[in-house]
């Protein structure tokens, strides 16, 4: 890709985020995510109707006499994007890639924060944590982070979401609000998965979106073809005329996918999917009307 022909897919990518921000997400992500961050502010005397949690047991015994935190609601949050960047992203039949989806969905999430005056920072992931672009302000950092997006090579080729956010609970130091954004193909539903998801649930508020292609859950009948794993290189060749090849791979396709999602609402992590080609304002607006 040249130096222009990035330039104008970025241009189209801010030109359709800011359009869906300013009119479709217009409202929605202050409401969505303003006053779920809470800064400690001061003490005042205990009052009768304060709840207990609040008190200060350190000020109280200063002063022989109960006391309570007051907190108010942070004007100043973080959203963190947290990318799947293996080359299983690269894939896509209608329109556009899972990587170029990835890209629009990141910005009008990004332009959304922006709006409010928050901080927008970008973990780029494959195996390892390739790239990280720290939570800051203003329109050039989000074009940055769209370019990034767009062009990043990354050197890894599989995908480990664990590490991922080993690293990210490691450098955020404050609540954020996170979105985990990939196609969760290689993910595991191990019990050390789980736990990381959990934990980082925990400290952040954390929501999953995922990206695929229709086409990636059916094997068009096309005789005996070669496919190729775009994660580790490895090929087979698979007789897509057979409708029982066909039957079997979309069972188990649909059922991977589905065992993901139903692990997400157990624990408690909002997630929604947009499909390559489709429309992902809805998608994203149930996803914020959960909150």
């Amino acid at each position: 890709m040249t130096s222009k022909e990035l330039f104008e897919r970025v241009k189209r990518v801010e030109i359709k985020a800011k359009g869906l921000v300013n009119s479709a997400f217009a409202g929605r992500y202050h409401s969505a995510f303003k006053g779920r961050g809470m800064a400690f502010s001061e003490v005042r005397a205990y009052q009768a109707g304060d709840d207990v949690r609040d008190i200060d047991w350190n000020v109280t015994a200063r002063h022989d006499a109960p006391y309570v935190k007051l907190y108010e609601e942070e004007r100043e949050l973080t959203l963190m994007l947290a990318v799947d960047m293996s080359r299983s992203l690269d894939f896509g039949t209608i329109g556009e890639t899972k990587r170029e989806l990835v890209a629009e969905i990141a910005a009008t999430l990004a332009f959304s924060a922006m709006e409010n005056s928050d901080k927008v920072g970008v973990a780029l992931y494959t195996d390892r944590v390739e790239k990280y672009i720290p939570p800051a302000k203003g329109r050039r950092h989000i074009l940055y982070i769209i370019r990034e997006l767009l062009s990043f090579r990354a050197e890894g080729k599989g995908t480990n979401t664990e590490a991922a956010l080993d690293f990210l609970n490691g450098v955020l130091k404050k609540r954020a609000t996170l979105f985990l954004m990939g196609d969760f193909i290689a993910d595991e539903l191990s019990e050390t998965y789980r736990k990381r998801l959990m934990l980082t649930s925990l400290r952040h508020d954390l929501m999953a979106i995922e990206v695929s292609d229709r086409r990636e859950a059916d094997l068009t009948p096309m005789g005996l073809v070669q496919f190729e794993d775009l994660e580790t290189g490895r090929t087979a060749w698979v007789n897509t005329s057979s409708r029982k090849v066909r039957e079997e791979y979309h069972k188990q396709f649909t059922e991977a996918r589905d065992r993901h999602a139903a692990m997400l609402r157990r624990m408690g992590i909002d997630y929604t999917e947009v499909s390559c080609g489709e429309d992902f304002a809805l998608p994203l607006m149930r996803l914020f009307a959960k909150r």
